[in-house]
């Protein structure tokens, strides 16, 4: 029995997937539930699996876009598995090896004397005030000597090859990737977005992490990052500024009453933003454990489009590779989006004095269409206010009933 193996729907909106990578070759005994290709929505990498065992007749190339439903491969369910690891591959017929072509025949060159290339003493000089080789420069006295005129005529080369590496490759941009730059270029058309920057004090959280992180860890089997306090300090400022956790629908404005945090996180495909799900809801614990597992399952390839689609409002942390402040791109249809960056001991001035403190730069781009720079600067400075004093504004005073010990 032959049996058509044809694109599954990756999510709602998804028309067509591009074929990434067949991880068989045509002709191979594939088991049932066996990955058998990579496919590229504009979403995200999915693995294909397969239906049923027998040997796989490809059908589409690497490279093909396909849509939705139809056939890219067929297994002959009928066919016995073969002996050993791999079926017997067919030897390839030596092919005789083509004529070598003649090397075209070329003129002979012009013949040269003892003064090519040879310069004058006053061509010398000037020649040498340049900085450049006599070899460089072609003569045009008699029997070729290079004279004054040529040398001040000469000169200096700016890119001349020094025979190292000069390569260059093509590749083709996968879909998902290809998508993004579609967004990204259109989020910069399409709204009036702006960047608002703060600085924040990591020093309060720097202390409650060296108290409690070996606790909390033991306790929960999760690491206490900084994610989780900036997840619910953003939280604490959507909910005092509703109109950051809003998009543009048209003509109108919708709202939402629940967080749905995006978090951008690095992939082997590139960046992926899985979604926190009513984050209003969850403590430091919920927050780092929801954060650890789609992490884990962005880097691991298995992240759904269900999982990354939605979300409110996104964080983005390039603190992670060392970037010190960007202006990062709305998310959308996203109206807002916060950036973290490293951390550096920075000399600050408290109660008149100079003191070193941990600093991290904060940045909020925003659609200016639907929300103005009071909320848009409120927000930051309600963001920056719960991480500089998390015990009042995150914890209600009572650090270890917030962090579950």
């Amino acid at each position: 029995m032959i049996l058509e193996m044809k694109v599954p729907s990756p999510g709602e909106s998804i028309t067509e997937v591009e074929i990434a990578t067949w991880l068989v070759q045509d002709g191979d005994y594939v088991e049932k539930d066996q990955a058998i290709a990579e496919v590229d929505s504009d979403k995200a990498t999915l693995e294909l699996p397969a239906e049923e065992s027998g040997i796989i007749t490809l059908k589409a190339e690497e490279g093909d876009a396909v849509a939705v439903g139809e056939v890219v491969c067929l297994i002959d369910t009928s066919a016995a598995k073969p002996e050993g690891d791999a079926p017997a591959k067919e030897d390839k017929k030596e092919e005789a090896p083509a004529p070598k072509a003649e090397a075209p025949k070329t003129a002979p060159a012009a013949e040269k004397t003892y003064a090519s290339g040879t310069a004058s003493p006053a061509a010398k000089k000037i020649l040498a005030e340049k900085g450049m080789d006599a070899a460089s420069v072609i003569g045009t006295g008699k029997a070729g000597r290079i004279t004054k005129e040529d040398a001040v005529q000469a000169k200096p080369s700016m890119g001349t090859p020094t025979g190292g590496s000069r390569g260059e490759s093509r590749s083709k941009l996968s879909m998902l990737r290809r998508k993004v730059a579609e967004r990204l270029v259109a989020v910069k058309n399409e709204t009036a977005m702006l960047t608002t920057f703060n600085e924040v004090d990591m020093s309060p959280i720097f202390s409650l992490r060296s108290e409690y992180k070996e606790a909390f860890k033991a306790k929960h089997g999760v690491g206490l990052g900084f994610m989780s306090f900036f997840t619910l300090a953003v939280v604490r400022a959507l909910e005092m500024y509703p109109a950051v956790n809003s998009m543009m629908d048209g003509k109108e404005m919708l709202s939402y009453d629940f967080c749905d945090i995006s978090i951008a996180v690095s992939g082997p495909k590139g960046l992926m933003v899985p979604v926190i799900r009513n984050a209003e809801n969850l403590s430091f614990r919920g927050v780092e454990a929801e954060v650890k597992r789609l992490a884990l399952r962005a880097r691991d390839g298995q992240i759904t489009v269900d999982e990354m689609t939605g979300g409110t409002f996104t964080i983005t942390n390039g603190g992670v590779f060392g970037s010190m402040l960007s202006t990062p791109i709305i998310n959308p249809p996203q109206s807002g989006i916060l950036g973290m960056h490293n951390i550096v001991e920075r000399p600050v001035a408290v109660d008149g004095q100079v003191v070193i403190r941990p600093i991290m730069y904060v940045a909020l781009s925003y659609d200016h269409r639907i929300i103005d720079g009071k909320e848009s600067v409120g927000f930051l400075v309600a963001v920056k206010e719960a991480l500089e004093n998390p015990q009042e504004f995150l914890m209600n005073n009572d650090v270890k009933k917030a962090l579950e010990l």
